[in-house]
């Protein structure tokens, strides 16, 4: 059996995918973080990192929804979650740059972005 028809078996909703939770989790914990950011902030930083780590979770939830009638619809919206990861850890740059965020907390959220990136393509090659 091709690897595509097993991830369809195996997968029943985008729910199902440990990427999808780790980043849904992850997403989560930022809008926490946001409340703690300078209020001049509240309006550019934070929206920016709300928007871009609900784009990861949504991107992947819309592709599994397509996926079922394209796998290259699917593979495209998770090649859109994975660059928004990379957004992420652009935005994550800057909290720790500007002091609001501390580096260890910072590092750790930039490392489950690498993981959760790396998890997507990893996905994206099994899929055709």
């Amino acid at each position: 059996m091709a690897d595509s028809a097993k991830i369809k078996k195996l997968v029943r909703s985008h729910k199902d995918l440990q990427f999808y939770q780790r980043a849904y989790s992850l997403s989560l914990l930022l809008h926490k973080l946001c409340a703690d950011l300078p209020k001049h902030e509240l309006f550019v930083l934070s929206d920016q990192i709300r928007r871009a780590s609900r784009s990861i979770c949504a991107n992947i939830a819309e592709g599994y929804a397509r996926g079922k009638t394209s796998s290259a619809e699917f593979k495209r919206f998770l090649q859109i979650a994975l660059a928004s990861c990379t957004e992420m850890q652009v935005w994550l740059d800057y909290c720790r740059d500007l002091g609001y965020v501390p580096d260890s907390q910072c590092q750790k959220m930039q490392d489950e972005y690498t993981e959760i990136a790396n998890m997507i393509f990893s996905f994206c090659q099994k899929i055709t």
